[in-house]
């Protein structure tokens, strides 16, 4: 268990991370960290990390699909951890 616990405290680091690295990016018109690999990080136990980037950076917040599915999607595996700890 404690297993899932590091991959999912790491995938939100990760998550966090990139989000604050795409909006300097933004910042600095560069290569910008495509929509598809942010969501493969939320969907693989980074929306947790992800949603909080979204908010403390205000980075990707006038996009509806992000707005709404990265805190839905962290709420999921909120919820789906909770199950998995309480086997």
């Amino acid at each position: 268990m404690s297993t899932i616990l590091g991959v999912y405290l790491i995938m939100n680091l990760i998550g966090l991370i990139v989000m604050k690295v795409d909006k300097e990016r933004a910042k600095k018109h560069q290569y910008r960290i495509s929509e598809n690999t942010l969501w493969l990080i939320a969907v693989f136990g980074g929306a947790v990390g992800t949603t909080a980037g979204m908010q403390l950076f205000r980075h990707k917040t006038k996009h509806v699909s992000f707005k709404f599915g990265f805190p839905i999607l962290a709420i999921a595996e909120v919820i789906l951890l909770g199950y998995f700890y309480s086997l």
